[in-house]
């Protein structure tokens, strides 16, 4: 059989009836159930109903995308569908997979997630950070337009190096608006603001980091079942301890997106299947290296047509 791999979405992906696809399936409607039941509110109706502003507000995303991607992966499972060979996850995916590969059970992801958005949105006033996405330049090039917007002031760094021309940076609003412009001037194709309330994975996160430390210090963690890369290190650990310490990095650190998937085809695998709501990592999977086929799974037929061709 082919290997694989599975990558879990983060932030971004969420949409009013993503998971409509799924109606009817029992695994799903049971994953929703238990993630209103760890919440204390109807998680579904959000999730089936909006408003868009709810479901966007990051205390409500982060919980919303984590039960959407727990809620593919066990439909995966449950339809006999086989365990990846390697996990991973962009950012806020890195949560699914980790319940994917048994580290931490879904009960106390949920609250987890949400804690860890509540921390993240608080640690800079909303107004004061932004992100933007940067087109067309070399990571080298990024960095430096970083370097010299943050030397006339306030934080901007490269956070997220999501495909080969595709940099996301954050920090200060002004900064970062000057670095978009000194980004323009050195070629890019495009530097353009996003539509975020928060500086994540900036430096300017590291009071998140802390009280997500110490969150962290009361929930159980195990040894992972399924080889899973993390974001901060790219790399592989066995060690519960040594994971939650990457974890609570990740929060105030770039994500690595290019060197996982480069590390993921390294690793022999031929597949790439992203799992849970929208295409972006599929996509982004195809730019990094052209020799991976991209796949995704984000309702039954899907499902169903990613089983058949793995089996």
């Amino acid at each position: 059989m082919t290997k694989f791999a599975f990558v879990f979405p983060g932030q971004g992906s969420q949409a009013i009836a993503m998971l409509d696809g799924f109606a009817g399936n029992p695994v799903v409607a049971q994953t929703v159930a238990e993630a209103s039941e760890a919440l204390g509110f109807d998680l579904g109706k959000l999730i089936a109903e909006g408003p868009k502003e709810e479901l966007d507000l990051t205390t409500n995303t982060q919980p919303v995308m984590l039960t959407a991607a727990v809620a593919t992966y066990r439909a995966w499972i449950a339809a006999g569908g086989a365990v990846p060979s390697v996990v991973a996850g962009h950012s806020l995916g890195e949560y699914s997979a980790l319940v994917a590969a048994g580290v931490i059970s879904f009960k106390d992801a949920v609250p987890l997630v949400r804690f860890r958005a509540q921390a993240m949105q608080e640690a800079v006033p909303v107004g004061q950070g932004t992100m933007a996405v940067v087109l067309g330049l070399s990571d080298d090039d990024v960095r430096a337009a970083c370097a010299e917007a943050a030397a006339a002031g306030g934080v901007v760094e490269a956070v997220n190096f999501n495909a080969p021309a595709q940099v996301v940076i954050a920090g200060d609003t002004a900064a970062v608006e000057r670095a978009c412009e000194i980004a323009k001037g050195k070629g890019a194709k495009r530097a353009m603001k996003l539509p975020v309330s928060a500086p994540f994975h900036s430096s300017l996160l590291k009071p998140a980091s802390d009280r997500l430390r110490d969150y962290l210090a009361n929930i159980t963690f195990t040894a992972p079942q399924i080889q899973l890369i993390n974001n901060v290190d790219v790399a592989v650990l066995t060690d519960p301890a040594a994971i939650k310490d990457a974890l609570v990095r990740q929060a105030a650190a770039p994500v690595r997106w290019v060197e996982t998937v480069q590390k993921i085809a390294a690793d022999g695998i031929t597949k790439v299947v992203e799992c849970g709501p929208g295409k972006v990592l599929m996509g982004l999977t195809k730019r990094i290296d052209a020799n991976l086929v991209g796949d995704a799974i984000y309702d039954q037929a899907t499902l169903e047509r990613v089983l058949s061709e793995l089996k």
